[in-house]
């Protein structure tokens, strides 16, 4: 790369992949250097704009370093504020690394700084088209920002189209081009939040200035000025800092750094670092062989009481005779789903403690394990032990408000239009009495003796209540409060290593950092779910709901990406044999998973790379790559009503064979496949 900083100002004025040629930073008059957020006691909207600042220092190190420094900054609306910032870029093979220090010597906090600054971040050309991908619920998003732009944030509440990602759902972002024209290569600009265990949150912000030509289509100009307004893209880091008076705060550092590709060639830059500090969790090795689950509501906050505890056992039966290894239980606690939160007691509306321990105990003796489902980061505000005690634990906004989820609907015309849900308040897992509180009903779990516990929701973290404001528990406030999951998480696994040390713990699309603490992640998949946290970890545990009453699509799509079948019948409130078809086909792709193992069960996922398939019609593919060097190659047709012709080809193959669920037996193939509706196949190199 080819980095460039006014010397007078310290804005990053050019940026350059001198490989490609890309010019990311193009115009030097655009170049910004940082931006403040420091609220007086009657403005909040007090910026300290980088392009207002002269640097008193601008060092150039070495031809791979640069330290910039800034004093006695100009604010927008309060004159010269004591506040020092000292910013370093390095690039070395490639990488680029922003790191910063801020020194409050003021009265006021420092909200935000807003570290390393592109003001200027071009397409590598005209007709090139960009997105931004970050990882959400095991999938990579995509929003375009060229040659469309769609503001996310209410016009509203912005001067100009604007797009924020939080780094409490993804540790990374991928900007990704490629031609409109498919003439030139794909590309893109790497750019990561280089500590997993951030002390606070920070978001990816982009801002189309001066905005886009029509809000029907979002069109972005491709013009340098329209109106005698410059047309450009900003992007930044915002470090959401919090800085309190006369602090001193280092920046978590932010690496840049570009690549040729796709998404994949992107993808492997946060793989890399991520080996550096990633420690996988324990799994059991019955959830790592090929397996099924059915999740099951048994309760709702409507005191439906749909499944006694003493009719289980006839659930577990129906699993054990149709090979399903797991029963995932939702509603089994005081006040059903999502009712009476963080409660783990039973309810007595389904029976007694005995009925549900002896139950789990009967249904495992079939082998059937039985997972418990529940949630932590929520208190039912209807409920006396909120208002007599949980209430302590609110995170509170600035205002001194707690913090509020509306809740979940539920089955009856009143809960459905939102009028009597049962609503959250949200509660801070940093607070060390909280998690105290949250571990002591996990142990009423393990009491139960089931296998394992699914911890719902554990991927929520919404960056407007990330932040807890409420004075007292020991700190000053506001503090972020998402690293208490990592916390939690330890304290639980702590409390389960003393009773089962082949305790399950599962979690709904875990960030991937999360993992770590809850290796096993349920989700649910569309058409468009690009299967990213798979090739970051060929072989984590990972499950997909499955609820239609022919879905052998979503069951072709987790031969494909490798998941594990979770069925659903009835939105995971009915029996296996309530969608036969389903039940059937599932079987039979998990049946073809058991007998080739090997290709693409043991073997690792790599998306589509290493192979080709050309078709007459819609499919999707991915390759798997065994421990000896073999390859194979699912194909699955996504026509509904069209038998598909598809040529798959790999380089330098051996001989091939072909099975599918239908005729698991395989056979010779030259690659040529011809593939029924909604069905799959999977070549193999022999």
């Amino acid at each position: 790369m080819l980095v460039a900083f006014d010397s007078q100002t310290g804005a990053l004025t050019r940026l350059v992949d001198k490989t490609t040629h890309w010019a990311i930073e193009r115009r030097p008059d655009l170049g910004i250097s940082f931006r403040m957020l420091v609220p007086l006691p009657d403005r909040q909207d007090n910026f300290i704009l980088g392009r207002k600042q002269r640097a008193v220092k601008v060092d150039k190190i070495s031809n791979r370093e640069v330290v910039i420094e800034w004093k006695n900054l100009l604010s927008q609306h309060d004159g010269i504020i004591p506040i020092s910032f000292t910013a370093t870029a390095k690039l070395n093979d490639g990488v680029l690394t922003f790191d910063g220090t801020l020194v409050n010597r003021s009265k006021l906090t420092v909200q935000t700084v807003s570290y390393p600054y592109f003001g200027d971040f071009n397409p590598p050309t005209r007709d090139s088209r960009m997105n931004v991908r970050s990882m959400r619920y095991d999938n990579l998003n995509s929003d375009e920002i060229y040659p469309d732009f769609q503001n996310e944030l209410g016009y509203w509440g912005v001067l100009y189209p604007t797009k924020m990602i939080a780094s409490s759902y993804t540790l990374f972002c991928l900007i990704q081009s490629h031609s409109s024209a498919g003439s030139a290569p794909e590309q893109g600009v790497y750019v990561e939040t280089m500590d997993p265990d951030a002390p606070y949150m920070l978001e990816y912000t982009f801002e189309q200035h001066p905005g886009v030509m029509s809000t029907i289509d979002n069109a972005v100009p491709d013009t340098d000025e329209i109106d005698g307004k410059p047309v450009h893209l900003e992007f930044s880091m915002c470090h959401y800092l919090f800085a309190l008076p006369n602090s001193t705060t280092k920046l978590v550092p932010v690496v840049v750094r570009t690549y040729s590709g796709d998404w994949h060639a992107g993808v492997d830059i946060y793989k890399s670092w991520r080996k550096t500090w990633y420690k996988p969790a324990r799994v059991p090795a019955w959830a790592e062989k090929v397996n099924s689950w059915q999740q099951l509501q048994v309760n709702t906050p409507v005191q439906n009481y749909r499944v006694p505890y003493n009719e289980l056992v006839r659930y577990g039966k129906v699993c054990a005779e149709n090979g399903v290894t797991a029963i995932q239980l939702v509603g089994w606690n005081k006040g059903g789903q999502d009712g009476g939160n963080p409660s783990m007691d039973t309810d007595p509306g389904l029976g007694t403690w005995q009925q549900l321990h002896d139950a789990i105990e009967k249904i495992q003796s079939m082998g059937v394990h039985m997972i418990l489902f529940d949630k932590f980061p929520w208190a039912d505000l209807t409920t006396k032990w909120y208002r007599e005690e949980l209430y302590k634990f609110d995170v509170t906004d600035p205002y001194g408000i707690p913090y509020q989820s509306g809740g979940d609907s539920y089955l009856t015309p009143v809960q459905l239009a939102g009028i009597n849900n049962h609503r959250f308040a949200v509660m801070d897992l940093l607070d060390p009495a909280y998690r105290y509180i949250a571990a002591e009903q996990f142990r009423k779990a393990l009491a139960l003796g089931a296998d394992g516990f699914l911890y719902d929701e554990v991927c929520v973290q919404p960056p407007n209540h990330a932040y807890n404001f409420a004075p007292g528990h020991g700190y000053v406030p506001p503090r972020y409060i998402y690293p208490g999951a990592v916390k939690l998480g330890e304290q639980l696994h702590a409390a389960a290593d003393s009773v089962n040390r082949n305790f399950l713990f599962a979690g709904e699309g875990p960030q991937d950092w999360l993992t770590q603490y809850y290796p096993f992640s349920y989700f649910r998949i569309n058409a468009s779910s690009t299967p990213v946290e798979r090739y970051i970890d060929p072989y984590l545990p990972m499950m997909v709901a499955v609820n239609g009453f022919d879905d052998r699509m979503t069951i072709n799509f987790c031969l494909l990406d490798r998941y594990i079948i979770e069925y659903e019948p009835y939105n995971f409130k009915g029996q296996l044999t309530d969608f036969p078809l389903t039940l059937a086909y599932g079987k039979k792709v998990d049946a073809l998973r058991r007998k080739y193992k090997a290709y693409v069960w043991d073997a690792k996922f790599r998306d589509t790379i290493g192979a080709s398939v050309r078709s007459d019609g819609r499919c999707r593919y991915s390759v798997f790559v065994t421990k000896t060097g073999k390859r194979a190659v699912v194909v699955v047709n996504m026509e509904t009503d069209k038998t598909i012709t598809a040529q798959v080809t790999l380089a330098h193959h051996g001989p091939l064979v072909v099975a599918t669920p239908e005729h698991p037996d395989a056979v010779p193939t030259s690659g040529v496949l011809t593939i029924p509706p909604l069905s799959a196949a999977v070549i193999m190199e022999k």
